[in-house]
């Protein structure tokens, strides 16, 4: 790579190489600590005070907290170190093997993100803690891609406290200032099988998820008429019908179904409150009083995310890249830290359409220009 220090590729070539995967499947989840060790051998050697916080009920899962300076406010720089599942017989070459080819690093977590927790160690090699004003931060999470536990235990530990936060999801390098909010819903009907030739034999749980599903569909048209914002590229709230299995037979009545389903909300919308009212929605449309509806929860859910446009850090993002802040459908932790009372911007390198996909990459020509923009940010908010 020309004029690019080697020593930047091969960290995140050690970072690939170390497996991460989180999953809800127990078949594909794997611990995070062997990440984590590498930053922490990594950051204290650099003179980093680190703190290591454990996620609550997931052994192998920890967060990460190293900081630079002390003192109040300051800048995190964040990143999540686990990944995707991924299907190595569908990659060009293998997924935990770093390759560069057509000035690309390949490889899973290049872009969506373990790269950037390489870059966000670079940005800061040189810097003197004496000379900071504000601490500095880097911040390594577990279980972003399943879960959200590793953000959520950060909540519930009341940590860190800072005044602003960068989020290195891959975003082309182009601040992001607002993203939709995420839940997903497992119903289910039981009502009671039988012998076709004779509905009164059974209670179809299949014609009540049918009415359900009605119901929902009537109640989304609803909450797009009532709502939209045009900085999205889909300007409404969506809810997606997933998933559905019932019945074992087309001779026996239907007496158990179940249906998944994602709603992707616009900011300003109250997750638990839009949960309260599908499962309303869907209790009230059933009309066969033999028929049970329950409810589940597949993901718990990221709210929406929204920082002001006039937020110091949105403006110096958009000064720094040249780009307006955007919005974007994908969730990011960045709520969590915002309920931690930081202004938050998600700005990374690498592109959301490499992510999650076969042949992952993050282009060459973007890590000098990271690393450029991570220090401008630093000089603004810590020096």
């Amino acid at each position: 790579m020309p004029n690019q220090p080697r020593s930047i590729i091969n960290d995140i070539a050690e970072l690939i190489e170390i497996p991460s995967i989180s999953s809800v499947s127990p078949e594909w989840d794997m611990p995070n600590q062997p990440v984590i060790d590498w930053l922490a051998e990594r950051l204290e050697a650099g003179g980093w005070r680190v703190e290591l916080i454990d996620v609550p009920d997931k052994p192998g899962k920890t967060n990460l907290l190293a900081t630079l300076g002390r003192g109040d406010g300051g800048l995190v720089l964040a990143g999540h170190t686990d990944t995707v599942p991924c299907d190595p017989e569908r990659w060009n070459s293998d997924p935990f093997a770093l390759a560069e080819r057509d000035n690309r690093l390949y490889g899973l977590g290049t872009a969506d993100m373990k790269s950037f927790l390489a870059l966000a160690m670079a940005a800061c090699a040189e810097l003197d803690p004496a000379a900071l004003k504000a601490p500095l931060m880097l911040l390594a999470t577990a279980d972003e891609e399943s879960t959200m536990a590793g953000a959520r235990a950060l909540v519930a530990a009341g940590r860190p406290k800072a005044r602003f936060a960068v989020i290195g999801e891959p975003t082309g390098l182009k601040p992001v200032r607002m993203h939709k909010g995420i839940l997903m819903e497992a119903i289910r009907v039981e009502g009671r099988s039988g012998h076709s030739s004779d509905p009164s034999l059974g209670a179809n749980a299949l014609e009540g998820m049918h009415e359900i599903i009605t119901a929902l569909l009537r109640w989304r048209d609803n909450l797009q008429a009532q709502s939209s914002d045009a900085a999205f590229a889909v300007p409404v709230s969506t809810m997606n019908l997933g998933h559905i299995r019932g019945g074992d037979n087309p001779n026996r009545i239907c007496g158990s179904c179940e249906l998944h389903i994602d709603v992707r909300m616009l900011p300003g919308m109250d997750r638990q409150a839009l949960r309260q009212e599908l499962r309303m929605e869907s209790t009230e449309a059933v009309t066969n009083d033999q028929l049970v509806v329950d409810f589940e929860s597949l993901f718990e859910g990221v709210d929406p995310m929204c920082t002001a446009p006039e937020s110091e850090l949105v403006r110096a993002a958009e000064l720094l890249t040249g780009s307006p802040a955007a919005a974007v459908a994908f969730a990011t932790e960045a709520p969590f830290l915002a309920d931690l009372g930081m202004e938050v911007v998600v700005l990374g390198p690498g592109h959301i359409d490499q992510a999650h996909q076969p042949d992952e990459y993050l282009e060459l020509e973007q890590i000098p220009r990271s690393i450029e923009i991570l220090q401008a940010l630093i000089r603004r908010f810590c020096l």
